[in-house]
C-alpha cells in the first residue's frame, strides 16, 4: 500500500473539518513523579489557540509515588489513566488507548507548548503523514547557565536533524492521525521507542516531516547525574534496537569508537551558536561535550561486552 498523496491528506483533513469544524485532537502525556512540571504543561495547554472543545488532554500516569488521585487533582480538566507498565512508551500506549481524537498529539509532561502548538501541528499534517515539532531547550537563567545547561541548550533535542537526517521524530512533540498510529501499532518497550516507531511507519510508506512552528520549550538538565542517567537509558535502548538489525552490533561498536572524534566538529557548533550568552558558557559547554562523548563511548562498549547481555536500566 503506497503512502497517501498530499492531495489525499488534504481531503482527509477537509473531511475532519466538515464533520466537526476542526479535527478533534487528543493530547497524550506520559507522567511520572513530576507534578510541578505537569501543572505548568497543563496550564499551557489550556491556553491553546485551538478550540478548547475540540481537544482533550489525557495524562497516563506511570505509577507516580504521589498516587493517581493527586495527579487528577493537579490537572482537573484532563482524563488521567493508569499506566502500570513502567516506561514512557507503554504510558503513551495507555493514553492513546483512551483517546477519542482523530489526531494524536504526543507531548512530554515537562514540555511547555507554545499557544499555537496544536494548530500548527495539525496544519503540518496537510503535508506529511506524521510530524515532529521544534523543541527549544532553555536554562533556568538564560544569562547564567551552568555547564550542563550550557551543553543542553546547544545540543539537546535537535528534532530538525533527527527528522531530516536520520528519519525519526522524538515522541515528546509528535503529531499523527489516529488511523496511522493504529496501523503502525503502539510504541515498543525497552528499545528506542521513537526511532523504532518512526522507522516502522516509514517502512509502511508514511512520510515524516518537521514542523518548525509546532514548538515547545523544554528545561535543560542541571546536573551531571541527570545527564548520565538520560544517556545510560538511551544508549541501552539504542543498543537493543541495533541488535535486531543486520550488522547492528558491529555498527554500534564502530559508532562507539568514533564517538570521541565527534567532539571536533561539534566544538565549532558551540563556538558559532548564538544561544549562549558569553564565551564562558561556550567553554563550559565544550568541557561537558568532551566529557560526555568519552563517557558515552565507554558506556557503549561496556554494553557490547557486558557479561550475560544487557537490559534497559531502571532510570
Amino acid at each position: 500500500m503506497g503512502a497517501p498523496t498530499i492531495s489525499s491528506r488534504r481531503e482527509a483533513m477537509t473531511t475532519f473539518c466538515e464533520s466537526s469544524c476542526a479535527p478533534s485532537v487528543s493530547v497524550v502525556i506520559p507522567h511520572y513523579n513530576d507534578l510541578d512540571s505537569l501543572r505548568i504543561c497543563y496550564a499551557r495547554l489550556l491556553g491553546q489557540t485551538w478550540p478548547r472543545d475540540n481537544f482533550e488532554i489525557i495524562v497516563a500516569d506511570n505509577n507516580s509515588a504521589c498516587g493517581i488521585e493527586a495527579v487528577r487533582a493537579a490537572v482537573p480538566e484532563a482524563k488521567v489513566v493508569p499506566a502500570p507498565v513502567q516506561g514512557a512508551g507503554p504510558a503513551r500506549n495507555c493514553g492513546a488507548a483512551e483517546a477519542s481524537g482523530r489526531v494524536l498529539a504526543f507531548l512530554d509532561s515537562d514540555c511547555l507548548p507554545e499557544p499555537d502548538w496544536i494548530s500548527e501541528g495539525v496544519a503540518a499534517l496537510e503535508q506529511y503523514d506524521f510530524i515532529g515539532g521544534k523543541v527549544v531547550t532553555f536554562a533556568r537563567d538564560a544569562e547564567k547557565p551552568n555547564p550542563i545547561e550550557a551543553y543542553e541548550t546547544v545540543f539537546n533535542f535537535n528534532f530538525r536533524y533527527y527528522i531530516q537526517n536520520v528519519g525519526f521524530t522524538g515522541t515528546g512533540n509528535m503529531f499523527v492521525p489516529r488511523h496511522i498510529y493504529d496501523r503502525v501499532g503502539g510504541f515498543r518497550a525497552g528499545v528506542s521507542e521513537d526511532v523504532d516507531w518512526s522507522f516502522r511507519a516509514r517502512a509502511l510508506g508514511y512520510s515524516i516531516g518537521y514542523a518548525e512552528r509546532a514548538a515547545v520549550g523544554h528545561p535543560a538538565r542541571r546536573s551531571w547525574k541527570d545527564l548520565e542517567q538520560r544517556w545510560a537509558r538511551m544508549e541501552a535502548e539504542h543498543f537493543l534496537l541495533c541488535q535486531e538489525r543486520r550488522w547492528g552490533r558491529l555498527r554500534f561498536v564502530m559508532k562507539a569508537i568514533a564517538m570521541p572524534l565527534s567532539v571536533v566538529p561539534h566544538v565549532g557548533k558551540v563556538l558559532r551558536t548564538s544561544r549562549l550568552p558569553n564565551q564562558r558558557a561556550r567553554l563550559d559547554a565544550i568541557v561537558v561535550l568532551t566529557r560526555l562523548r568519552f563517557w558515552r563511548a565507554r558506556r557503549m562498549l561496556s554494553l557490547v561486552f557486558a557479561p550475560g547481555g544487557v537490559r534497559k536500566p531502571d532510570v
